[in-house]
């Protein structure tokens, strides 16, 4: 079967990293899997990137002057809304046009249309593969303690807009479009995540959809439980536990770098050091952090990611809110004791007791709890890697996107 993966990016973000991990577990079952993306980071002759790149920006450009307009000219909060105003004409790319099946991932800030989305979904077999609340929304991509995205008609009177126009607002607009795209397109949904599941069976946009729970496909065999000892990293010291925190950007607001540092100050403990990678923005983000940390930046080679993980004892999750947190299916993989807020996806990966500890959000002292009884009780590395080769191996994953495409 010939798929073509449409995502906004190859690496950047959760959604691509799995995006592409899905393209190269279709292409191991035999499949012929390309990606089209509107930025390219790797090498891979698979990975095709949009053109022209103008074109792209000319839309990116378009949909944020109209975000900025229906925002009342102020810019808050702008860049946690889409409207899939604009976009790239992808229904005529010769990938697409060829495909036997499509599957869509993140496509925003100008990747796809929601007209193009129509075009696309009206010739081809289409899965719509959510990485986050946006599909069930409005504009958003989370909604907080929102819950307009509940009621018929959705959304409207939007706290992420700050025009005060009342409930025909740019929100309620968006999901009148999206409810029309939806109706009359065929679109197979995939949520990827239980949490995300359940509110898509309380979004009255998704009432009636076919919605599948498949998770991402994670290659649980690259990484190892031992550490291979021979690789030097700079700056951890020897003969300390680690507890590892790590994300794209770090200082995002969602990922709650904030409770980490409330938490892990909370501990009292020489045996341990906190280590983190990924960006960090903001210079003073761990300025009021008392307990020892070492601060990689951002990691991009695989193996001294894998090494990180194989040498860590806990792995701290203290996000605002989580799909389904790579790290954390990463880190057993790898042997580490996840410590989690319940905030989301995490109880797919984590059964508390068993395999790691979720924590109710956002108690920073019973998160400082559960890290002292992970540092002197780990679980035993060997059950933490097999439940995630049960539920996350990329082989299983892609086999059943293939019997979603192939369904009449």
């Amino acid at each position: 079967m010939k798929i073509c993966i449409i995502n906004h990016s190859d690496s950047r973000g959760g959604a691509s990293v799995v995006s592409y991990r899905l393209m190269e577990a279709l292409q191991a079952l035999g499949h012929e899997a390309a990606m089209l993306v509107a930025h390219k980071s790797g090498s891979n002759d698979a990975v095709y990137i949009v053109k022209p790149q103008w074109r792209l920006k000319a839309a990116f450009m378009a949909e944020h002057l109209r975000i900025l307009a229906g925002n009342g000219l102020n810019r808050a909060d702008m860049f946690k809304v889409s409207i899939a105003t604009d976009g790239m004409p992808l229904a005529e790319h010769p990938l697409v046009r060829q495909a036997d099946g499509i599957i869509l991932n993140w496509i925003n800030q100008g990747m796809l249309s929601l007209d193009e989305i129509s075009r696309i979904a009206a010739s081809k077999p289409t899965i719509w593969t959510m990485h986050d609340m946006w599909n069930l929304t409005g504009i958003c991509h989370h909604a907080a303690t929102c819950r307009a995205f509940t009621k018929e008609p959705g959304c409207g009177n939007c706290p992420f807009l700050h025009s005060r126009v009342g409930d025909k607002d740019l929100s309620r607009r968006t999901w009148q479009r999206k409810k029309t795209l939806y109706d009359n397109s065929g679109i197979r949904f995939v949520a990827v995540s239980s949490w995300l599941k359940k509110l898509c069976d309380e979004s009255s946009l998704m009432a009636g959809r076919e919605i599948s729970l498949i998770p991402n496909a994670f290659p649980v065999e690259d990484f190892y439980i031992e550490s291979k000892g021979t690789m030097p990293i700079p700056g951890i010291p020897q003969g300390k536990k680690i507890i590892l925190m790590g994300a794209a950007r770090l200082d995002d607001p969602v990922k709650g770098l904030d409770y980490a540092v409330e938490a892990l100050n909370r501990l009292d403990r020489h045996d341990a050091v906190a280590v983190f990678f990924g960006d960090i923005r903001n210079a003073s983000a761990l300025d009021t952090l008392r307990f020892p940390h070492v601060c990689m930046g951002s990691v991009t080679d695989p193996a001294v990611l894998h090494e990180l993980y194989a040498r860590a004892t806990v792995l701290m999750s203290t996000s605002r809110y989580e799909t389904l947190p790579g790290t954390l299916i990463e880190g057993q993989a790898a042997g580490c004791t996840p410590v989690s807020f319940d905030s989301g996806g995490q109880r797919d990966i984590i059964e508390h007791g068993l395999t790691g500890y979720l924590v109710p959000p956002y108690d920073t002292q019973a998160f400082a709890q559960a890290l002292n009884t992970a540092l002197d009780t780990p679980v035993d590395p060997t059950v933490l890697r097999r439940s995630v080769t049960e539920k996350f191996s990329a082989q299983s994953v892609a086999s059943r996107y293939i019997d979603l495409l192939a369904r009449p």
